[in-house]
């Protein structure tokens, strides 16, 4: 990819809008990833991570389900 932060603009937003951009971008990636679309060099992280996942484990929630109790809360 050809750009870079100052490129795009992104040094002359606020804090605020850069938070703002932040959110948009995460909201816009999908909720699952092709494997084709995983850098080679994530494989080996992902397998420690995977390798140490506790198959009953309830100390972990997906993090949309976490964003929508956030979201849904008074």
């Amino acid at each position: 990819m050809g750009f870079d932060f100052e490129s795009l603009g992104i040094h002359q937003l606020s804090v605020q809008e850069r938070l703002l951009l932040i959110e948009q971008i995460w909201d816009s990636l999908p909720e699952e990833v092709e494997p084709g679309e995983i850098p080679e060099w994530h494989l080996p992280e992902l397998a420690r991570r995977r390798s140490q996942i506790q198959p009953d484990s309830s100390a972990g929630k997906p993090w949309r389900e976490v964003l929508s109790s956030l979201e849904n809360a008074p």
